[in-house]
């Protein structure tokens, strides 16, 4: 069961410390990394303007300033709506504290160190198409780790039989989560205040928690390693 029409509003997680990518980020938040001659966060948000986003709201702590400022300086769609954060909230936390701007209806999520490529239809069409309001508090977009560029994890998730089974500490898993996903605001019922991960709602909620396959590329720009991946696959096409 999906409603009727599209979010038009998503969430950029943008306030880390971006550690892993140092020394780069030791003078720039890591959203302002350039892959390919344009800063991470230009290619989340041109990613949404193309999708059909109106509006992101995007939370900032690390050298906030620095990306406000980029910000601002847009002349391109989505509206940008800054969340800053006074102290690090991770992903959760961040989300929760963004709620009274995201509203009462389901909405994108997406980080803003990935660069999400197309498939055969847009991924975040693919997504809501998917989206079933009834059974889902979340459906993530999951990538096939043999696939992934920049990415040299063990992977998160089994899915079998549209089951999503997370993966245990001696395993292997064939899907990584890309960070891109819809979530309804019920989700945060009854979650804790303050810094949590949104991985404490999804174990307490896993069988409300949808997933399908991306069919596109996904690139991870998580450390030096990744953004030197991402910058030669994006240089061959």
């Amino acid at each position: 069961m999906t409603i009727a029409a599209m979010p038009k509003i998503a969430m950029v997680m943008a306030a880390g410390f971006g550690t892993r990518m140092r020394p780069l980020t030791l003078n720039i938040p890591k959203p302002l990394v350039e892959v390919g001659g344009k800063a991470l966060i230009d290619h989340t948000l041109d990613f949404l303007a193309a999708s059909g986003i109106e509006e992101a709201v995007v939370n900032s702590h690390y050298l906030a300033h620095l990306l406000e400022g980029h910000l601002q300086s847009r002349k391109n769609p989505p509206r940008i709506i800054i969340s800053r954060e006074e102290t690090v909230l991770e992903t959760g936390g961040g989300i929760k504290n963004s709620l009274s701007i995201l509203g009462n209806s389901p909405f994108f999520v997406l980080n803003s160190d990935v660069i999400c490529i197309n498939g055969k239809q847009p991924i975040l069409h693919r997504l809501w198409n998917s989206w079933n309001d009834g059974a889902m508090d979340a459906l993530l977009l999951l990538h096939k780790v043999s696939e992934a560029i920049g990415y040299d994890g063990k992977g998160d998730f089994f899915l079998d039989d549209g089951t999503l089974r997370r993966r245990k500490q001696n395993e292997t898993a064939p899907y990584v989560f890309t960070g891109l996903q819809i979530i309804s605001p019920r989700l945060f019922d009854s979650s804790p205040n303050g810094a949590f991960s949104l991985n404490v709602l999804y174990n307490k909620n896993l069988s409300r928690i949808g997933a399908i396959i991306n069919d596109g590329a996904w690139l991870h720009v998580g450390d030096i390693d990744g953004l030197k991946q991402a910058e030669n696959w994006l240089a061959k096409i």
